[in-house]
């Protein structure tokens, strides 16, 4: 499956869980080919989200739709196979969670999925140094995980910046993503450092118009890219 980047994709946890089909396929109707999926289990991070049940049914509601899961949970392995089985495409596991990492991407590559690795905001870079070839996506939280709606950590930027430094001097082709306080206002900035899929949440769900959110955050992404040639 390919992306023209910059790819926007919303978070489902800011969605409305009263309102999910709706808003799903709000976004669906916004050309969005690309949803994230949050599974906090109240241990790793101080929160629990939902679990295979419910990205199964964000699966049957969105068949077509590339469903990205990122497992903020302490035993990430115990869940690749069950998130796999329910509709995922890719799942994203922290290098602060995982002892035995390189097993672990294995594991997900295993199920038919693509791998992601992520890191807290005060986890370097260069600890990634032995997994990137192996992984398809590196995932850098510009928040702390546990929560939606907090401000963006400006020291991501440099992160992004090095990764990317590190996939031109390499010429590897993970995608950078970044996660946490994505909106209007830097997301034109990610890009230009180097991000490739922008996760947003509260700056797409929690707006007047979700179409409309979607459409001035993709404006502002594809500035950054302009920016770029």
């Amino acid at each position: 499956m390919t992306f023209d980047s910059p790819i926007l994709a919303p978070s489902l946890l800011a969605a409305d869980f009263t309102k999910l089909g709706d808003e799903i396929q709000a976004c669906l109707d916004s050309e969005i080919r690309w949803l994230h999926c949050d599974i906090m289990d109240g241990k790793f991070v101080p929160n629990i989200s939902y679990g295979p049940f419910v990205v199964e049914a964000i699966r049957r509601a969105a068949p077509e739709t590339f469903l990205d899961v990122h497992l903020m949970i302490e035993n990430p392995d115990a869940f690749v196979e069950p998130f796999a089985d329910a509709g995922a495409n890719l799942i994203s596991v922290h290098q602060e969670t995982c002892p035995h990492l390189h097993r672990t991407i294995q594991h997900i590559k295993n199920q038919g999925c693509l791998s992601g690795v992520v890191i807290n905001p005060a986890t370097p870079v260069d600890t990634l140094y032995p997994i990137f070839e192996d992984v398809d996506l590196v995932l850098v939280m510009s928040v702390n995980p546990g929560f939606g709606g907090q401000s963006f950590i400006e020291s991501s930027l440099k992160k992004i910046y090095k990764l990317n430094e590190i996939r031109k001097q390499t010429q590897m082709e993970f995608l950078i993503q970044v996660d946490g306080g994505v909106n209007r206002e830097n997301c034109t900035q990610l890009v230009r450092k180097g991000a490739d899929v922008l996760v947003a949440g509260s700056s797409v769900f929690k707006q007047e118009s979700i179409s409309e959110a979607i459409q001035g955050l993709r404006s502002k992404m594809n500035a950054g890219r302009a920016d770029l040639v």
